[in-house]
């Protein structure tokens, strides 16, 4: 341990660090997104049914979600810089390989590329928030760092798609390949994993001003099962698994395609719809940040389980209206989804409370982990569902099939609102604040 009594909180340099990582995030969302809007586009140029489609998404989510944990122990061990300086490095290896692409296959590895770099991203933001600013601001930074990040999606929805369709498909991803190498270098440059008054990592004690040093668990499983056991963590996974999935589902992939192919859309009315998910999941996340501050122990009955609710009527009403949907409620089911973000970090204050310093971002690995789980499912189903009606291609897809391939949502949120229930009272056993149930005799 080490204490530094001189330190007095985030300066100058802090901020700087902080516009930088976020600054990274935002391109790292650009990265992931970058199919969102050139969906039709992609299948056409590699001749993709619906399934195939999905499967660009669904190996990148799966590398996505399948790094988070050995992401998280190796920025316990390394820091911030050089892990992001690896993953901005590997989403341009991505891109290039998109860029360059000759068919299918080579196509699944850039996407594979793109997720394993992108892992590395936002939870090495998440640490230099937990490194650099006192822990009493972490909340609201939490938010604040998601909502600056989520103009990657505008980045991906508007300006790339143009880009696209006024150049080449080489020049465009070669484009973004190019934009990570520079981010590589300012990461590498700017970042630095702890304030220059300690020798390590550190988390700051706002309380007494004591900085303990972060460090690994040198049985690496020892750290992840730790963080596990605790019900805290197991309700920060799924509030992550079922608040934001449907979003990302949709601005990830099926949504333009939903809009346009399916709604009857043009595409410049449908860019406004999923450009108001963005604007309002910004619009969102300062409220939800400070809500969660003030009533943290409310946290998931007053803000995370009403989230998953209103996204479940908002499609439900969706789909059940007859002939395409009006306008203005494609605008709702729009509002609806962007809650689903801001919701999502608030699984990341359940891990940071219930979880000391040295595992840290071992648990926001385990939490950050559960909706790109949930989101590869989702998307996944909806591909599937898509194929078995016979409307896999741009050619046959139809507003029938696509209201009963968005059903296959449904059972995901009930599981996860299920799990939020029964892990909330766990936790709230563990912590003291009810009294375990006693059997009945």
């Amino acid at each position: 341990m080490a204490r530094i009594d001189s330190y007095s909180g985030p300066g100058v340099r802090a901020w700087v660090i902080w516009t930088v990582g976020v600054a990274a995030y935002v391109l790292a969302i650009t990265n992931r997104s970058s199919l969102a809007a050139v969906g039709v586009d992609a299948a056409e140029r590699f001749g993709a049914d619906a399934a195939t489609l999905s499967m660009f998404a669904v190996v990148q989510l799966a590398m996505y979600g399948g790094m988070q944990i050995p992401v998280g122990v190796l920025l316990d061990r390394f820091g911030a810089r050089p892990i992001m300086t690896v993953g901005m490095i590997l989403m341009a290896l991505g891109q290039l390989t998109m860029a360059l692409s000759p068919s299918v296959g080579v196509a699944l590895i850039a996407r594979m590329l793109l997720g394993a770099g992108d892992a590395a991203i936002f939870p090495g933001v998440l640490r230099l928030v937990a490194t650099w600013f006192p822990a009493q601001r972490a909340p609201v930074m939490v938010q604040l760092t998601g909502i600056v990040g989520q103009a990657g999606q505008l980045v991906a929805l508007i300006p790339l798609a143009a880009l696209l369709h006024s150049t080449t498909w080489t020049i465009t991803f070669g484009s973004i390949a190019g934009l990570g190498v520079l981010f590589a270098l300012l990461v590498f440059a700017v970042i630095r994993n702890h304030p220059p008054e300690v020798t390590a990592d550190v988390t700051v004690d706002t309380g007494t001003g004591a900085i303990r040093v972060v460090r690994s668990s040198v049985d690496t499983g020892v750290g992840i099962r730790a963080a596990w056991a605790h019900p805290g963590t197991r309700l920060a996974f799924w509030s992550h698994f079922t608040t934001p999935f449907a979003g990302t589902a949709f601005m990830l992939l099926w949504g333009m395609p939903f809009l346009t192919a399916g709604e009857g859309l043009s595409t410049a009315a449908a860019a406004g719809v999923t450009s108001t998910y963005v604007i309002i999941g910004m619009a969102i996340g300062p409220v939800m940040g400070e809500l969660s501050r003030r009533i943290p122990h409310l946290r998931s009955r007053a803000l995370v389980l009403p989230t998953v609710f209103i996204q479940m009527i908002a499609w439900l009403a969706v789909i059940a209206w007859p002939g395409p949907a009006p306008l203005w409620l494609l605008y709702v089911l729009a509002f609806a989804l962007a809650m689903g973000g801001p919701a999502s970090m608030i699984a990341f204050d359940h891990a940071r409370t219930h979880n000391p310093a040295q595992r840290l971002s071992t648990a926001t690995g385990v939490t950050n982990a559960g909706g790109f789980l949930a989101a590869l499912f989702a998307i996944l189903l909806i591909g599937l569902a898509l194929d078995l009606q016979g409307a896999g291609t741009p050619e046959t897809y139809n507003l029938d099939a696509f209201r009963l391939a968005f059903l296959t949502q449904v059972p995901l949120w009930l599981i996860g609102a299920t799990f939020i229930s029964i892990e909330r009272k766990r936790t709230r056993i563990h912590i003291g604040m009810d009294e375990p149930r006693r059997p009945r005799r």
